[in-house]
């Protein structure tokens, strides 16, 4: 004889049918959205694929790789740890942008060096926060712009690895652009990079705060950099116009160490997007 229920069992049914516990009772279904995890999962595994692409397309043994930094980088790394420790690649040595990539190369066993024991490199490879039509850079959002540059411009290739999301008509409104300045006398810097031609009543220059490893306010101090610099993030409301211009000017401005436009130096861009893998060059 079945047992009725009770007013307790039937509230408890009633809240399960809610929450999407159960996908069905007596015809009712339940509507609740899904969890993000599988969206999040489905991009990690986009810069998974492009990362791995990288290293399977443009490394073999024998070479100087640089090793880019950020979350895309990171598995272009772990791509050619991996490769290593099965015997696929041997005799590489690399060279890292961060004290973030430096430590995971070590933990996979990737032979490390530095620019001052090899001033030439074979790839470098990298991700970024925006490309251009003309493959065009911006990149820094992760603080490491100025050891990324110094790696990758003496690269005989520099492959960038991004998602479709990364693309754009023209640098600026997409990504604040960073631009690393000495700690000396940094409001004053701050005041002349806002006034060079090609800036001037565009941008809006902010110091960053808190981690250097982000654009994003984390924090009440200014961020540092692995060199001990601070960095400013231009943000602009209209495409950069002239960002060859831009990044020469910058270049040029006492108190600026260097700048996250990364101009002319991209051998290929690697995409990952809703249609699958494709590759980009100049």
């Amino acid at each position: 004889m079945a047992v009725p229920p009770t007013g307790l069992t039937v509230a408890w049914l009633l809240l399960t049918v809610c929450q999407g516990l159960i996908p069905s009772l007596g015809g009712i279904t339940s509507t609740r959205a899904k969890p993000t995890f599988a969206t999040m999962a489905t991009q990690d595994e986009l810069k998974k694929q492009v990362g791995y692409k990288a290293i399977d397309d443009y490394v073999t043994s024998g070479m100087k790789v640089g090793l880019g930094t950020g979350s895309t980088a990171a598995f272009a790394v772990e791509r050619l740890g991996e490769l290593m420790a099965a015997g696929t690649l041997t005799d590489i040595i690399a060279v890292p942008t961060s004290v973030r990539t430096k430590e995971q190369a070590e933990s996979l066993g990737i032979p490390l060096t530095t620019l001052d024991e090899f001033s030439s490199l074979d790839v470098a490879i990298d991700g970024a926060d925006e490309v251009d039509p003309q493959l065009n850079l911006v990149k820094g959002g992760g603080g490491a712009l100025l050891r990324e540059k110094m790696v990758e411009i003496v690269a005989d290739k520099f492959i960038v690895i991004v998602d479709e999301s990364k693309l754009c008509d023209a640098l600026g409104p997409g990504f604040p652009i960073p631009v690393e300045i000495t700690p000396f006398c940094h409001e004053h810097t701050k005041r002349v990079v806002e006034a060079l031609p090609a800036l001037a009543g565009k941008c809006k220059a902010v110091l960053r705060l808190g981690s250097s490893t982000n654009n994003q306010v984390d924090g009440d101090e200014p961020a540092v950099t692995d060199n001990g610099n601070y960095i400013l993030d231009l943000n602009f409301d209209e495409p950069l116009t002239d960002a060859p211009a831009a990044a020469a000017q910058l270049k040029a401005t006492c108190g600026v160490v260097d700048h996250g436009l990364f101009i002319g130096m991209t051998t290929a861009v690697i995409i990952a997007g809703s249609d699958g893998i494709s590759v980009k060059e100049p």
